[in-house]
């Protein structure tokens, strides 16, 4: 009995993988184009929810920057 509800179970863990699909919850991530007066900081403010700092980190993470420097009409990756 226990083999059987073993088997069971390894068929429907397979199956489930199988059809299981991963979820894109975040959405499309967007691009941005820095206009004179922004910073890191003030992007981050409008775009996420809370402490800013977190955004700041996410915005230098996703587009390679090596500091908070940024100039105008360069395009940054939004996630």
């Amino acid at each position: 009995m226990f083999g059987k509800l073993l088997i069971v179970l390894v068929v429907a863990t397979i199956g489930w993988a199988l059809l299981a699909r991963s979820s894109s919850g975040a959405g499309h991530e967007q691009r941005y184009v820095v206009k004179p007066t922004d910073t890191l900081w003030s992007i981050a403010a409008v775009r996420y929810p809370g402490d800013p700092r977190e955004g700041v980190w996410k915005l230098e993470r996703r587009n390679h920057l090596a500091g908070t420097t940024i100039v105008p009409g360069q395009r940054l990756v939004v996630p």
